[in-house]
């Protein structure tokens, strides 16, 4: 199967915007808000929504952090080569802080569980919702569901969902091809 364009990058766009708007709607000025991404798509993710919200808010002060999750993941034994840690920042206080976790593709939920460990160790936040740019049904292994979605696409195992953006593969869009099993 060739690789096929699920979200071109004019769709690509209009779900940035739209998930803005979301997040605007729910959390107002983000007063009592903060955004984290988890690495490493998640923080570009985050980074873009971050950008959207600037422009939409001038005079919001929006933190946003990025969350490495190498060492809270269930499987990072299970490589033949050491890993290697990604960068977390988060220069502002998440304890009692409404906080939208984000990612770019939400399938099984291990690495939001992952992402929630890694968070619990800054504080405690007074609430988290999870935003996802692309959400994959039918595979949970465990009972999360994200509070913002911007495209819901059904595949299967043998199919890989990718993100690409514009800064890092040349173009905003969102891929679906088939994978070796």
């Amino acid at each position: 199967m060739e690789p096929r364009v699920i979200i071109d990058s004019t769709e690509f766009n209009l779900i940035l915007k739209r998930l803005a708007y979301q997040l605007i709607e729910n959390h107002g000025d983000f007063s009592n808000s903060a955004i984290i991404g988890l690495q490493t798509k998640g923080v570009v993710l985050a980074d873009r929504l971050k950008k959207e919200l600037d422009k939409i808010l001038p005079n919001a002060t929006i933190s946003c952090g990025a969350l490495d999750i190498t060492f809270f993941r269930d499987d990072f034994r299970r490589g033949n080569k050491p890993l290697v840690a990604n960068t977390t920042q988060i220069d502002f206080i998440i304890e009692n802080k409404n906080i939208i976790l984000i990612d770019d593709v939400f399938f099984t939920g291990r690495t939001v569980r992952a992402g929630l460990d890694a968070m619990l160790a800054f504080g405690r936040p007074a609430s988290v919702e999870l935003l996802v740019f692309v959400n994959r049904r039918y595979k949970r292994h465990l009972p999360v569901q994200p509070t913002y979605i911007g495209k819901t696409v059904d595949s299967v195992d043998s199919e890989k969902v990718k993100v690409e953006w514009a800064d890092k593969e040349g173009k905003d869009q969102v891929v679906l091809y088939k994978t070796e099993k």
